[in-house]
């Protein structure tokens, strides 16, 4: 989560000082002009210390909890505005390079004639994904995280209001390449869609335990790639449901169309 990768402090409390530079390094020595290399002087240090690690301990608790307590009241008003409208709003998230984009793609292209969709694509820099999308004619709005490793909850807010969403359709929210922080931020999704890949470990869950407890569905990708590859991709499935036994696991490949008729068919049993 974001109190361990900095990015949320950044974002949520700037300016507010929590890192103090004359902080909590610094060695007490205030110039008292007497010896502290007695037992009283080194006990009054490690004392000192010790309250500085506990305050700034207990700053960074709280500021995680307001982050994510602002997150959470954003996300129950975006969700019971895709409840009024009846859309299922889906946000995928993977590392960089399992293919989020390309099967986003191949999705639109497959389903724009079905239903009404729309895509909120997340990532720190440029617009290439973003561009992606829009040549399929489905409506697109890009978010550049800067140096944010997530989307919040906020920051769709405020998608919503700048991106038509038509009624009884799907929004794909491609998350920022990340399977750490976008774990602890719920967006108003109806389901966390989290791909892994084949050129991946097989113990992919078991090192990113909280996104996969996290999935509503988990996408095995790139399966094409199986013959030329000593990847045990029954063994990944295990682990994945080992860390989330209620999570539904899909094996696909957007080159060759394996696995997308199943995909496509959860998606509608949900849209239904």
């Amino acid at each position: 989560m974001c109190g361990v990768c900095g990015c949320g402090q950044q974002a949520e409390v700037k300016g507010h000082g929590h890192e103090h530079a004359h902080g909590h390094d610094h060695d007490h020595d205030h110039g008292h002009g007497h010896d502290h290399s007695h037992d009283h002087g080194h006990d009054h240090d490690h004392d000192h210390d010790h309250g500085h690690d506990h305050a700034r301990e207990a700053r960074i608790v709280r500021v995680e909890r307001d982050i994510l307590e602002k997150n959470d009241r954003f996300a129950a008003a975006n969700r019971q505005l895709f409840a009024a409208r009846g859309t299922l709003a889906l946000n995928l998230v993977s590392s960089p390079g399992a293919g989020k984009t390309t099967l986003l793609v191949r999705t639109l292209n497959d389903l724009r004639q079905r239903c009404p969709l729309a895509v909120i694509e997340g990532d720190q820099q440029t617009s290439l994904d973003a561009d992606r999308i829009e040549a399929t004619g489905v409506p697109a709005l890009q978010i550049n995280t800067g140096k944010m490793c997530h989307l919040d909850a906020e920051m769709i807010a405020d998608a919503l209001r700048r991106l038509l969403i038509a009624r009884h359709g799907i929004v794909f929210v491609e998350n920022v390449g990340n399977l750490v922080c976008p774990a602890g931020f719920d967006l108003g999704e109806a389901a966390k869609v989290v791909l892994v890949s084949v050129t991946e470990g097989e113990d992919t869950p078991l090192k990113y335990p909280d996104m996969f407890h996290a999935a509503g569905l988990v996408l095995v990708t790139k399966t094409d790639l199986l013959p030329h590859l000593d990847f045990d991709v029954a063994l990944l499935e295990a682990n994945a449901r080992k860390i989330n036994p209620r999570a539904d696991v899909l094996r696909l490949s957007t080159r060759t169309g394996e696995g997308l008729d199943a995909w496509y068919a959860w998606l509608d049993a949900r849209r239904s």
